[in-house]
């Protein structure tokens, strides 16, 4: 019997769990909650994952602070209307960076800028 028989199976993916934090943030629009899981599984990994891919974590977990401060502001401006706007703001510039982030993630590259407050 030849032991050095080579499986057919692929080594662990080490992007899945930052695609999984992405999507969950996406899906957090819908749910509300789903973000939290996300930047737990972020604050987790990033320590252990190569360089380009900590960067993606980085990147994951300075979305969901800055997104968790663009929010609270918007609540507290809908007592003068203006606070819908910053909403729905908001959820274009989250699923703007998660779609960055994921190209970026498809393409085995660091995020660029993801220092940015922006996109």
């Amino acid at each position: 019997m030849d032991n050095n028989v080579q499986s057919d199976i692929e080594p662990n993916d080490t992007t899945s769990t930052a695609r999984v934090a992405y999507i969950l943030y996406l899906l957090g629009l819908v749910t509300g909650v789903l973000g939290i899981i996300g930047v737990i599984l972020a604050y987790i990994n990033k320590d252990d994952a190569p360089d380009w891919l900590r960067s993606h974590y980085r990147f994951l977990i300075r979305t969901f602070w800055i997104g968790f401060l663009y929010l609270a502001i918007s609540f507290l401006l809908m007592v003068v209307l203006i606070g819908y706007l910053g909403i729905f703001v908001w959820m274009l510039w989250l699923i703007i960076r998660c779609i960055k982030g994921l190209k970026a993630l498809d393409q085995r590259r660091p995020v660029m800028n993801e220092s940015s407050w922006g996109f």
